[in-house]
């Protein structure tokens, strides 16, 4: 039973959210607090009663009916209470599919622009994703109260401001829209580093946007990248934790439903004829999933692919990632050539470790050195300094091999 009403959590949680913040008003803190009481209810009644045909609709029943009590106990001015109560309540809701869907609007608020990224993301976390402030706090390595405080600050900041609860109009939902995917990759990028739950958070919901966007092609192209980083997921990694680079992967452990999925994505989305940044990296991404190994890989493809790219996207990591493409496509002398070009990058150990293995396969080792000590000096994880010393002295020994770039775009 538990698993049960989990299930319903994961799917339903934002929904019965979204459609208690309208109806609240847009009150946030009331409108979770009744969300998690009428969970609450349903984890003492349903395992004696059975699971309602309609669990939504009870849900958001039950939660409409909690908020009319808490405002009633409050004391809200009389005009409140009356616009309140003067909102149809179905009795009961013919269906879950009667249950007005406003997760959309719920995305669009969590992401206004007027929040900066911290608050867009914890806000999304807690009403789109339904983790707990203590969750998100753990997931970040913050302390809970902080988060705590970063949340009710957000919240704070949507009422002060006026922040209405609503899809953006026409006019202004290419940017808005763009913040919202934006906030789902950061998501994606912080479980790619190690903290996997938000990794599946950002799929579940970027599943969710696509299904109510179905248009977009920057919505899907954003889910087939999540979807094709992801399923490397398991070969990441060696027997003993180590990281293990593109070359190195067992590309038997791949998941290829997700490989599957994610390049059909990728086609529905680029048949829209609108190609944008997420569009393309999910098509660089699908060029090195669906190919039988690094040999085969078709790198012309995702060198003309980052050429669009930094059309589209221009900036100093796009430069290093289209530079091992054509390193890999050109040879190691022409990778050198553009990556002694890049500006701002000169702190991002990747491009010091990118340098230094073009350097050795260029037969180049006393210059690869010095990169390598570099890279070794910026790299933020032990598992990425033990990595980059590894392979630079498997180098030395046997040859030459492909970099740590030499694969998909970065997902962090």
């Amino acid at each position: 039973m538990d698993d049960t009403i989990a299930g319903i959590y994961a799917d339903g949680w934002s929904r019965i959210v979204a459609t208690m913040i309208r109806f609240t008003g847009g009150d946030w803190d009331l409108a979770e607090e009744c969300a998690q009481d009428a969970f609450a209810q349903a984890l003492r009644v349903w395992p004696a009663d059975g699971v309602p045909d309609q669990p939504l609709a009870w849900l958001t029943t039950v939660a409409r009916r909690r908020a009319l009590d808490r405002i009633r106990r409050a004391g809200v001015e009389r005009e409140k209470l009356r616009e309140v109560a003067m909102e149809p309540v179905p009795p009961p809701y013919a269906g879950d599919a009667d249950i007005p869907d406003e997760r959309l609007e719920l995305m669009f608020t969590c992401c206004h622009p007027a929040l900066n990224v911290e608050a867009q993301v914890a806000l999304t976390l807690r009403s789109v994703a339904g983790m707990s402030t203590a969750e998100i706090a753990r997931a970040f390595l913050v302390p809970e109260k902080t988060l705590g405080q970063r949340l009710f600050r957000a919240k704070q900041r949507i009422r002060q401001a006026g922040i209405p609860f609503r899809v953006p109009p026409g006019h202004l939902l290419p940017e808005r829209l763009s913040a919202v995917l934006h906030v789902l990759y950061l998501l994606f990028n912080e479980g790619w580093s190690g903290r996997e739950q938000l990794s599946v958070e950002a799929i579940r919901i970027g599943r969710t946007l696509t299904v109510l966007m179905p248009d977009e092609p920057e919505a899907l192209g954003l889910l087939a990248l999540m979807l094709l980083q992801d399923a490397r997921r398991e070969a990441r990694t060696g027997v003993d934790g180590e990281l293990l680079t593109l070359e190195e992967q067992d590309r038997s452990r791949w998941d290829r439903r997700r490989i599957d999925e994610g390049a059909a994505l990728v086609e529905r989305a680029l048949r829209r004829g609108r190609a944008g940044a997420f569009q393309l990296q999910a098509a660089i991404a699908a060029c090195h999933a669906t190919a039988p190994s690094m040999d085969e890989t078709d790198w012309p493809q995702i060198v003309g692919l980052y050429d669009v790219l930094r059309t589209v996207a221009p900036g100093p990591v796009v430069e290093l990632n289209r530079a091992v493409a054509v390193a890999m496509a050109s040879g190691p002398e022409a990778g050198l050539a553009l990556v002694d070009t890049i500006d701002g990058l000169d702190g991002y150990h990747l491009l010091h470790a990118t340098r230094a293995e073009l350097l050795v396969r260029a037969g180049r080792a006393d210059e690869a050195a010095k990169s390598l000590s570099r890279a070794v000096d910026l790299a933020p994880t032990e598992a990425e300094r033990r990595l980059l010393t590894e392979r630079s002295a498997a180098s030395r020994r046997t040859g030459p091999r492909t970099g740590p770039l030499s694969g998909p775009p970065p997902a962090g």
